[in-house]
Formats: structure tokens, C-alpha cells, sequence
């Protein structure tokens, strides 16, 4: 099945006290790192979800800005799956440089029709690094006039509707799911 790509860059980064998307790291910025993850899944298209079209963003990447009042990555999911061509949608976070393409490529092997997977370590879902069928938008514009925009409480509906599957996270594959939220998470290095 052919994917949608997102890459959610919106967020306000006020913990590492600059824009995470250009943020070096292992001497790439941020987005470049990322952009290249999705390119190498050969998506249908790629599109970066942000308050306003970044500067660093390139031509063959669409800018989806976030439905206003922005809510967070919430926001960004439901503007993604309302363009996207194909039935689902991949979402992957700025901040998550560990990331693997073999291991999006992984995921996009457990999706079926009408329903993607949401990655879960422990009792906590990673619905920044999950697959979204289009039929999810229905939720994401219900959670959005709600008054709980927690993604953590959206999957969990969704894994109750039928719309996602809960992929567990192995040991040996946690590290994937590190993000980056201040500056010392920069110093971090796996070994």
C-alpha cells in the first residue's frame, strides 16, 4: 500500500529555547535528517506540518499549515490526512532523530486497509511516529472541537475503533522513539 508522509515541525520548542527543525545534529539539521527517513520510504508525497512554511522547507516537500488555533500535533494530523492522495498517513516528529528506516518500513508492512498501527512502549502509545488511515480524520476534527486534545487519549479511541492497531515496541528498538526536548538531549549519543 502506498503512504502519505508528515513531518510535524510545529512545535514551539520552548524547552530547548530554539527551533528544534534546524537544530544540528551529528552535523544535519533536524529536518534534513528526517526528511531523509521519509524519502527513503518512497511515499506517495511528503508534507511538513508547522505553524507558518519554514524557510528550510524544499520545493518537492508540501507545506499543510496547522488548522488554528493550533493544539499541538493534533493540529497537524488533521490538516495532513485532509490532503493526503493515498489511505494512509505516516506521522514522524522533528524531534526524533533515532529513528530508522527499516523500522518505518517495518510499520508501513503492519498496516491493512482501514486501519494503520500506533507504536507502544510500555503502556504509553508514540503517536508521533504512527500510521493514520484516512478514515482517522473524522476523530481528529472530533478531538479538535473537544476539549481533550491529548494524543495519548485520541489513540486510545482509535485503537478502540478499529482504526489502529498497537504495534509493541522491542527492547532493542526503544531507542528509535528518543526525542529531543533540551539541549542537553543534544549531547546524547547512542553506544
Amino acid at each position: 500500500m502506498k503512504i502519505s508522509a508528515v513531518l510535524l515541525a510545529g512545535g514551539q520548542s520552548r524547552r530547548m529555547g530554539q527551533d528544534k527543525a534546524t537544530l544540528q545534529f551529528r552535523r544535519k539539521p533536524l529536518w534534513e535528517i528526517q526528511l531523509s527517513l521519509l524519502r527513503g520510504l518512497d511515499p506517495e508525497e511528503i508534507f511538513v506540518s508547522a505553524r507558518t512554511d519554514p524557510p528550510w522547507r524544499p520545493a518537492d516537500v508540501k507545506f499543510v499549515p496547522d488548522d488554528p488555533p493550533s493544539r499541538g500535533p493534533l493540529s497537524g494530523l488533521s490538516a495532513a490526512v485532509r490532503q493526503i492522495r493515498s489511505d494512509h498517513l505516516l506521522a514522524l516528529a522533528i524531534d526524533m532523530p533515532f529513528m530508522d528506516t527499516n523500522h518505518l518500513r517495518f510499520l508501513c508492512g503492519e498496516i491493512e486497509p482501514g486501519r494503520g498501527v500506533v507504536p507502544m512502549i510500555g503502556d504509553r502509545a508514540e503517536p508521533l511516529a504512527a500510521i493514520y488511515p484516512v478514515e482517522a480524520d473524522v476523530d481528529f476534527v472530533a478531538a479538535l472541537s473537544g476539549s481533550d486534545f491529548s494524543l495519548q487519549g485520541l489513540t486510545k479511541r482509535l485503537v478502540k475503533a478499529g482504526k489502529v492497531r498497537v504495534i509493541r515496541v522491542g527492547k532493542q528498538e526503544e531507542h528509535f522513539y528518543r526525542n529531543l526536548n533540551e539541549p542537553a538531549d543534544l549531547d546524547f549519543t547512542l553506544s
